[in-house]
């Protein structure tokens, strides 16, 4: 198969392609070229896209949270600290296996439609009933055909679940991941905060054991680095240093209120960055200090977040405003570049995740993820620079085709392999049973 497009953006060298084409064979990029060369080099081939359309790579959600897919657009009035024990807290105990399916179906859905090919999860729930509810995820990941590196949240801190059941939901995701063709798995650490010394001991030896990597959240509010800082003598990223997290891969969600010291660390480490722009703003987190973090050599990612805390799952809208909330807070149009916020979402996302040999770029050999954006809609109909037409204009309605690995997953901005029809139908119920069930009823007006 050929992939035209007017602009073919790689995310590698060089940077864009004119009136080029791919080649996909087996569902790997097996040539990279001129359009009118590779259409008489294989004139026999099927083609996709078109003379004007913009061919990137598929976009990496590097940080989000199916486990909120059922509480959209509700306590917007909490910033974080609050948030967690209104709404976290109050469904983690509720959430169970087709929860999970359908809110991965819910979720995954809209990231398809906004060019994701690639979201890396955590699924944060009190695993109280003797069904793990995480493998659900994986297995609606492989029926929508979106790639996923997986994880569970666990902590201990707020409920009794001993440190053996949390340990257990681990080893049930890491075995459906390791049955799936499009998974991968990570231990999950939700927050430092919520777990106990046993846990996380037991979470680094369960990590070293499996040869897994880490997936946390770090530093997101200065609430939280403060009571870290009182309880345990360092920040939380000095502490997950000291005591041996970081020798394993490691993404690390937000990383908002961080010193020099901090970032050091992070750099030091070669850990990852999943920056949460919208969610940072919704629950008044602050802003991640993107420009430095990238000047010391830090991969920063993109992540849409979870939906109870975006609460869109459109990575389009999280590619937008990241440049932007580094315009505003730097007050300087310098900042951060429409070319940064789109390596950001494809090429050093996976770098951040160490998944940068296979995808997140367009170039012979790796994985043909990439998605076909529609050069003929009036957003752009008149591309001066094709990575500030990506960035600050496309939208959903702009995303005509995505692909993962060869396979066809979204067709004229609908996704191929469900019905969303149903998947609507089937999670209104679930919502009102899990609002219900937190005793959240006076904040839905589902009823």
């Amino acid at each position: 198969m050929l992939v035209r497009g007017k602009h073919i953006l790689t995310s590698a060298d060089p940077e864009e392609i004119k009136d080029g084409a791919l080649r996909i064979q087996d569902g790997i990029i097996t040539e990279i070229d001129d359009w009118r060369l590779l259409r008489s080099k294989f004139p026999d081939d099927e083609i996709t896209g078109g003379p004007n359309d913009i061919v990137i790579p598929g976009l990496i959600n590097a940080h989000g949270h199916f486990s909120e897919a059922l509480t959209t657009g509700i306590a917007e009035q909490y910033t974080l600290w609050e948030w967690i024990q209104a709404l976290v807290a109050r469904t983690a105990p509720f959430l169970d296996d087709e929860m999970a399916h359908v809110g991965t179906l819910l979720s995954g859905i809209q990231m398809l439609q906004s060019g994701v090919t690639l979201v890396n999860d955590m699924f944060v729930y009190d695993p109280l009933s003797p069904k793990a509810a995480t493998p659900e995820v994986v297995k609606a990941l492989e029926k929508i055909g979106l790639r996923g590196i997986v994880s569970f949240g666990a902590g201990d801190i707020r409920s009794d679940i001993t440190t053996k059941k949390l340990l257990k939901e681990h080893e049930s995701l890491a075995e459906a991941a390791e049955n799936s063709k499009l998974c991968d798995f990570r231990v999950g650490v939700a927050t430092l905060g919520v777990q106990s010394p046993e846990l996380f001991k037991e979470t680094i030896n369960f990590a070293k054991e499996g040869n897994f990597g880490i997936h946390i959240h770090l530093q997101e509010i200065r609430e939280e680095v403060t009571a870290i800082r009182n309880n345990l003598g360092f920040t939380p990223i000095q502490y997950c240093a000291q005591n041996g997290l970081f020798d394993f891969p490691t993404i690390a969600a937000h990383c908002v209120w961080i010193d020099s010291e901090d970032t050091n660390i992070l750099a030091d480490h070669s850990v990852g960055v999943a920056h949460n722009p919208m969610s940072n703003m919704i629950l008044a987190s602050g802003v991640c200090p993107v420009p430095e973090l990238r000047g010391m050599g830090v991969n920063v990612g993109i992540g849409i977040d979870g939906a109870g805390s975006n609460d869109s799952q459109n990575m389009l809208e999280s590619l937008k405003i990241t440049p932007l909330l580094q315009r505003v807070k730097h007050l300087q149009a310098t900042a951060l570049s429409s070319r940064d916020a789109f390596k950001m979402a494809t090429i050093e996302g996976a770098r951040a995740l160490c998944v940068d040999k296979e995808i997140g770029s367009l170039e012979m050999g790796k994985k043909a993820d990439f998605v076909v954006l529609n050069g003929n809609s009036p957003v752009l109909a008149n591309v001066h620079d094709p990575f500030q037409a990506l960035v600050y204009c496309a939208g959903t309605r702009e995303v005509k085709e995505v692909w993962i690995s060869g396979e066809i997953v979204l067709k004229d901005g609908e996704v191929i392999n469900v019905s969303s029809e149903e998947v609507v139908e089937r999670s209104r119920p679930l919502a009102i049973k899990l609002v219900k069930s937190a005793g959240l009823s006076n904040l839905s007006s589902l009823f």
